[in-house]
């Protein structure tokens, strides 16, 4: 059985400028890439992490002790972790050494997923699953997900996955005889009332500023449809354009309004969660990780007391409601120079589609795999669950595409804008700029 203590690397991390010179080589790799070892059949199911992540691990050991126990009998599972910052680098480095292992996380940099997967070295899931026979396994929005921040392609495997919409508290709507909104109309007038009653409508975290920029995006694409932003990555678009900087104003109006309340600017992201787990509140803009907070100790109006609903259309937009915005956290992938379906990786792949899904969410986690078996969860976790098995395609977020010059510039900027201190378009040209600065 693996332990903590058997956790290491099987090459040793080296320098950080040999690492990082290693990006070029994969750039020039061609189709076929790494071959894990060159080429040998893998003694052990190795799995590479960033160590930060602390979810996915659990859920394999209690396959491998579980559902899972031939397939690790064969191919016992071993986990090697790193520290994040230097996942990226590392993997590169492996790639280039044909020592990449049968499984490994995804760097913090979607770009570099897919020059792996453009170079030969992941393996085609759609292909792969298909074989298998359970490709049905997985949650069409998590592909959906995936292939939007992976190059095109279903390279990488959804062990994290969250849908971002607005919860509400259910105790104020009934008590205001608000339903829960469709439109964006329909939420104004929600928010005006909920002002009027002396609540917040909106907690929102100004100091971190992703909250209200994800208010724009979520704008974006009920206005402009899915590809909104991929337009603008493209060059097809430009965020000063109109039809762009309109999404932004229709954020600082709200913020001009007074919706997010006297002090969303000083407002971190515990502190904007705790204005509506306390009542204050009458809604949040986030995504699925509330979930823990929700069900935690310190929700003081009650876990049956939240409710979700989707961002409302934008009448006359081109974009749909059921498009979640929605993230894959860190997933991961299989070396395709060690995978087959017909040995001990693919046996391994195979029992992980099959009941990944089922077995996080006795842990209280939701992942892009479907779950199919029973598990009593509390009313909003079950919500959250159907809607992510239910959803079918997905938009990312206001950030996703960008730049990390772009990504900074954003959030630090977004409180300024529903503050009145900078107006939509000055707030759309600083973020273009860094855009086109690259």
């Amino acid at each position: 059985m693996f332990t903590a203590e058997r956790r290491r690397l099987r090459k040793p991390v080296v320098g950080t400028a040999m690492l990082l010179g290693a990006s070029a080589l994969i750039l020039a790799g061609c189709a076929g890439g790494g071959s894990g070892g060159g080429g040998d059949e893998p003694t052990s199911f190795e799995f590479l992490k960033n160590a930060e992540n602390t979810t996915t691990e659990p859920v394999l050991q209690a396959l491998a002790d579980g559902e899972c126990t031939d397939q690790n009998e064969a191919l016992p599972l071993e986990v090697s972790s790193i520290p994040q910052a230097e996942l990226d680098a590392q993997i590169q480095l492996l790639a280039t050494q044909d020592g990449l292992p049968p499984m490994f996380s995804a760097g913090g940099n979607p770009a570099e997923g897919a020059k792996l997967a453009d170079n030969g070295y992941l393996v085609d899931f759609d292909e792969a699953l298909t074989e298998l026979g359970v490709r049905d396994k997985i949650a069409e929005g998590a592909v959906s997900t995936i292939k939007k921040l992976y190059g095109g392609g279903f390279t990488f495997l959804p062990y994290q996955y969250n849908i971002e919409g607005i919860f509400y508290n259910k105790e104020i709507f009934e008590e205001n005889g608000w339903d829960v909104p469709e439109t964006w109309d329909d939420l104004l007038t929600i928010a005006a009332e909920a002002k009027a009653a002396g609540l917040t409508p909106f907690a929102a975290s100004g100091e971190q500023g992703w909250p209200l920029t994800r208010l724009i995006s979520g704008y974006l694409f009920r206005t402009l449809g899915a590809d909104a932003l991929q337009k603008v990555a493209d060059g097809e678009a430009k965020l000063t354009d109109p039809e762009y900087v309109e999404a932004a104003a229709a954020i600082a109006d709200l913020g001009a309004q007074g919706y997010f309340g006297d002090n969303v600017a000083s407002l971190d992201y515990d502190a904007a969660s705790n204005e509506f787990l306390t009542g204050n509140a009458a809604m949040i803009y986030m995504g699925s990780w509330l979930l823990g907070n929700i069900n935690g100790d310190g929700n003081q109006i009650g876990a049956d007391n939240v409710g979700f609903f989707k961002y409302p259309a934008v009448e006359g937009g081109a974009g749909s409601i059921d498009e979640y915005p929605s993230n894959v956290g860190l997933p991961a992938t299989f070396n395709a120079a060690t995978y087959s379906a017909d040995n001990g990786v693919g046996d391994w792949l195979k029992c992980i589609a099959e009941n990944y899904g089922n077995e996080a969410l006795k842990l209280g986690q939701i992942t892009g795999f479907i779950a199919d078996e029973e598990v009593e969860l509390p009313a909003i976790s079950q919500t959250i669950a159907d809607e992510i098995a239910g959803a079918t395609d997905s938009v990312l977020w206001f950030e996703a595409l960008f730049n990390a010059k772009a990504s900074s510039v954003s959030s630090t900027n977004a409180a300024l804008l529903v503050t009145g201190q900078l107006t939509p378009e000055e707030f759309m040209t600083l973020v273009q700029d860094a855009l086109d600065e690259g």
